[in-house]
């Protein structure tokens, strides 16, 4: 089986945990701050804090900006459940959008609209979906005009830009996964960036039981706090995420050039983004999805459907009164199906994909 995800872990990342563990530091430390530090420094903007997860980054940067209880968040309808679940945690009201149907991201149609229904929207929540920036020229006008909170779920984008400049550095705040599935992993892990001091501060005593000086709590926080043995994971990853996307982008070029297949949709790029392919999300037309994945597992290719349901339509949310009315969602989460781009993919892994594809 040709599996959909596979992290690449060196003999780098396996000393440096070594040397960790020996050294007697395991939990939060120098390794983290050190971490902190390069990502940061990576993604263009000032500061770094390290979380447990990528779920915990969004519901840290979210407190830290400001977002409390009975807030109104505008987010997409179309994404991972952890991109709203914190909103949801914290007390928070989030308001769905739907997306472009053609990048599969938060429609900034949709945003204006929502934002002219709702004149008490505080904040909003982008999700950069598939490791493809959001149009963020639209969002960055839409974001000044009604003075909202830009918080950015960069959990599948890890380098990926819009015109040039990373993402995770447009908001008040980006927030990362390094969840084995990612472009680059720590095992579990996430990461919130900012530029903002405040923001940083806050997020810093969040994470750590709301403190400042050890034992003076001066906040509700809980502990977040990353790991020196999982940021030791990340120091490496992060040397090698350029190469890694590098692949991942090689891959997708391959894709794009041989798949030939009338009932198969290739993956929509836009020209002003630098798409970094943590999925390569195919569209399958004429009602054939469900027969297209049973027929690649048959012939032991890994794929994904990411997602088969909205947000709202989750079990979980259908006791609190969302609308589920959201066009171009209600048609793609029909076709969606991701099949394997990652960088460990070999010449004879992509051929036989495209061949098996091209038959189908």
């Amino acid at each position: 089986m040709i599996p959909i995800a596979r992290p690449y872990i060196g003999n780098e990342e396996i000393e440096s945990v070594v040397k960790v563990m020996k050294s007697g530091m395991i939990a939060c430390g120098g390794v983290v701050k050190e971490f902190e530090e390069k990502f940061a420094s990576f993604n263009e903007v000032s500061y770094g804090v390290a979380t447990t997860s990528g779920t915990t980054a969004i519901e840290t940067a979210l407190k830290a900006s400001g977002i409390n209880v009975g807030d109104k968040v505008l987010t997409t309808a179309f994404s991972f459940i952890a991109s709203n679940n914190p909103i949801i945690k914290i007390g928070a009201r989030p308001v769905f959008c739907d997306i472009d149907k053609d990048t599969f991201n938060i429609s900034p149609d949709d945003i204006e609209k929502k934002l002219n229904e709702h004149k008490d929207i505080k904040a909003l929540l982008i999700v950069h979906l598939y490791g493809q920036s959001c149009d963020m020229r639209s969002i960055m006008r839409l974001v000044k005009e009604f003075d909202l909170i830009l918080i950015e779920d960069c959990c599948q984008s890890h380098g990926a830009r819009f015109e040039g400049k990373i993402v995770g550095s447009f908001g008040h705040a980006g927030c990362y996964s390094f969840y084995p599935t990612k472009n680059m992993t720590t095992g579990e892990g996430g990461m919130v960036v900012c530029n903002d001091e405040k923001i940083y501060q806050q997020a810093k005593m969040y994470i750590n039981h709301g403190m400042k000086k050890r034992y003076y709590h001066e906040g509700i926080g809980f502990n977040y706090r990353m790991t020196n043995i999982a940021a030791a994971i990340g120091l490496n990853q992060l040397d090698r995420l350029d190469d890694m996307n590098n692949k991942r982008k090689e891959n997708a070029k391959y894709y794009d050039e041989n798949i030939e297949n009338e009932n198969v949709l290739i993956p929509f790029k836009d020209k002003d983004c630098d798409h970094v392919y943590h999925q390569y999300t195919l569209k399958i037309k004429n009602g054939k999805r469900d027969e297209f994945v049973s027929y690649l597992n048959e012939n032991e290719i890994g794929s994904g459907i990411y997602y088969p349901l909205s947000i709202p339509e989750q079990e979980c949310y259908k006791e609190m009164g969302f609308k589920k009315d959201y066009k171009n969602i209600d048609v793609v989460k029909d076709e969606v199906v991701s099949i394997p781009v990652h960088p460990a993919l070999l010449k004879e892994d992509l051929e036989k994909i495209v061949k098996v594809i091209n038959a189908f």
